[in-house]
């Protein structure tokens, strides 16, 4: 499934007519010359696109209306080249819907002592034009992203590239559509929510099949499908027969093969881009889909376990913001398991059942078919990794019964090198910031749910930034989370967010 999508920014530069036409014809000229080198910086993942001075209401107000109307501009990225008149941009960011990004910078990186003049300074006065423009975005309490710094540093150019990412998740959570195959898993509370809520805050549409519906899907699926489908298994995986009869485990294999094949053809059929699944809920299907959820996930779908439909549509939100970034390390479901409480070796083994996407293996993922005590089904297909080392983000979204919160958790993957031999699901294990005392105890205080939707190419800003935009809570755990500061953090919020 398709998580990249022809997306460009464009970059509206600020001005007016008070300097005269050669004022006005060296911005354009400075402006345009920014964006090129931008572009050619090789740091962006998206296009920037130059747009012509704006010096005036109308002007303003057609840009922005324009960029509302194109279907591949993501977000506008505006700067005040010289000074700008901030009452000429009300119009047109009242009636503006997309990403903002406002970009404190200036052409010329350090003061030209020996020649500046008056009308050097007249010219380039983005620091004068900069705070006008940002006073009234402020006034009009309209969100934005703050980028302040040299165009051309790579810091700079790094943290734009960021924000683009969270740009296109705010862009396409208006686009995210959820199946859940029956329901919430039940008398649990934490997988619940309020769907129409989540509809008005994000965008998603969250929508309910019995499990008839798909599993019919799965019995339509021919045999020839089904083999080359396990034979493609067989080419791409290890396979651990953990002595069964080899004929008895390709049977096995080949059940979650049928699966796969008949949830993506009706998750295209009816255009979903996640879905839900419920142990409890398994009729006309012959195991518990697992191999085949993983292998969906690997391909872009959003999943959540035990009808967590929230988690679902975050780690399919997830995945379409990581799309395309240089030597990924992948995006998944995730659910916390155990801990490891020896000290100086403290962490989380982080698994499921059977759905872990591959896309984070560190090593060559095997296909193992083993009992499983849930669902009442045949001993199912799954793909067994250990999860690479490195840092990521865990995020879980969720609902407090008058609002959501995100709740943001830096963690830190380690290497597993103690092997587990008869655990037979994929693992990841790592240790949350601060450390697994203060990060597990702020968690729990914050109202965290054991589903998180992780990833390796993310960050805490960028997932923070995505709140913001979605007006919602965000709580960030981190190497500066004290539990003194979180208590306060959480009963401000409760105020500010009611």
């Amino acid at each position: 499934m398709s998580t990249n999508k022809n997306y460009k920014f464009w970059f509206a530069t600020g001005s007016q007519d008070l300097y005269g036409d050669e004022c006005l014809r060296v911005v354009a000229e400075h402006s345009r010359k920014m964006v090129e080198g931008m572009n050619q910086s090789g740091l962006l993942p998206f296009e920037i696109v130059w747009k012509p001075t704006l010096i005036d209401n109308a002007s303003i107000r057609r840009t922005f209306n324009e960029a509302n109307q194109d279907e591949e501009c993501a977000g506008v990225i505006t700067w005040m080249h010289t000074f700008s008149p901030a009452k000429s941009w009300i119009l047109g960011l009242q009636e503006y819907r997309k990403p903002l990004m406002h970009l404190h910078t200036q052409f010329n990186q350090e003061i030209p002592y020996d020649t500046i003049d008056m009308d050097f300074m007249n010219t380039n006065q983005s620091a004068h034009g900069d705070r006008e423009f940002g006073h009234i975005v402020s006034r009009m309490g309209i969100e934005r992203k703050v980028i302040v710094g040299f165009w051309e540093d790579r810091d700079v150019l790094k943290r734009i590239a960021s924000w683009m990412r969270t740009a296109i998740g705010i862009m396409e959570s208006s686009h995210i559509r959820v199946v859940r195959v029956g329901d919430n898993m039940r008398n649990v509370a934490v997988t619940e929510g309020d769907k129409v809520e989540a509809h008005i805050k994000f965008g998603w549409e969250i929508d309910a099949y019995n499990i008839t519906d798909i599993a019919e899907y799965v019995q339509e699926i021919k045999e020839a499908e089904i083999d080359t489908l396990v034979e493609e298994y067989y080419s791409k995986y290890d396979i651990i027969l953990d002595g069964r009869d080899e004929l008895n485990f390709r049977k096995h294999v080949a059940a979650q093969a049928k699966i796969e094949l008949g949830f993506e053809k009706f998750l295209k059929d009816k255009n979903y881009h996640a879905i839900v699944t419920n142990f409890e809920m398994l009729a006309g299907l012959e195991q518990l889909p697992g191999l085949a959820i993983q292998r969906l996930m690997e391909k872009g779908y959003g999943f959540g376990a035990e009808g967590d439909w929230k988690t679902a549509a975050m780690v399919r939100l997830m995945k379409i913001m990581a799309a395309g970034t240089k030597d990924a390390k992948g995006t998944s479901f995730m659910e916390d398991y155990t801990y490891n409480l020896v000290p100086g070796k403290e962490g989380i083994l982080q698994a499921h059942m059977l759905e872990v996407c591959p896309t984070i293996a560190d090593n060559k993922p095997s296909i193992r078919v083993c009992p499983l005590t849930m669902g009442n089904r045949t001993d199912p297909a799954r793909l067994v990794f250990t999860s690479k080392p490195g840092h990521g983000v865990a995020t879980s979204l969720v609902d407090l019964g008058n609002r959501f919160r995100l709740i943001i958790n830096d963690v830190e993957c380690h290497k597993q090198d103690i092997p587990m031999p008869k655990l037979p699901v994929a693992t990841a294990f790592w240790t949350p910031e601060p450390n697994l005392s203060t990060g597990a105890e702020s968690w729990i205080l914050a109202g965290g749910a054991h589903h998180t939707a992780f990833s390796y190419d993310l960050t805490s800003e960028q997932m923070g930034d995505w709140a913001a935009a979605m007006g919602i809570e965000a709580v960030y755990i981190d190497k500066d989370t004290t539990i003194r500061n979180l208590k306060n953090e959480l009963r401000w919020n409760s105020i500010s967010y009611r």
